[in-house]
């Protein structure tokens, strides 16, 4: 049940989007704190953090944009990701690049209704679950999908970009 349409949620891109793709989630609202990170929703939330997937946008040396989805609690290592996708070299978007290419303020970016068709990537571990929470396209709203979603819906990549744990 997708909530969207009881008028005590926001009508953001990311739902509008899943709705017409009648695709089932759950929506889940939280007290956003600026700078609390996936740390602070999983806490509001009470979930794993593991299980919460940001979505950062990243570009390549062409300045092309793209996103990698990974896991809240885990790093990007942009090496890793750029050996896996083909590229000599990826770097994150700075802030208003980001926003510009997926229409979202950081802290509340999705990749369901971005505003640009990029490539995304995601992190390979987040299809193990059976469901993840992910950005619905606003601060303060997540919503809990089945991850083959982003497979079918958004043509997302399982790569193997994860930032080695220090030693």
């Amino acid at each position: 049940m997708s909530g969207a349409k009881d008028g005590k949620l926001p009508a953001t891109a990311a739902l509008r989007f899943l709705d017409d793709a009648h695709a089932a989630y759950e929506a889940r609202v939280y007290k956003y704190e600026e700078r609390g990170g996936t740390a602070q929703a999983a806490r509001e939330l009470g979930i794993d953090e593991h299980r919460i997937v940001k979505t950062i946008v990243l570009e390549n040396e062409a300045k092309k944009p793209f996103i990698m989805l990974m896991h809240g609690d885990r790093e990007i290592s942009t090496k890793n990701l750029a050996r896996a996708i083909g590229e000599k070299s990826v770097s994150l978007c700075d802030r208003q690049v980001a926003e510009r290419h997926s229409g979202y303020h950081c802290g509340g970016t999705s990749p369901f209704g971005f505003r640009k068709r990029v490539p995304i990537y995601a992190q390979k571990s987040i299809f193990d679950f059976d469901w993840i929470c992910i950005n619905g396209g606003q601060r303060g709203l997540f919503v809990r999908i089945d991850p083959a979603l982003l497979r079918t819906l958004l043509g997302a990549v399982p790569v193997d970009a994860e930032q080695a744990a220090p030693r």
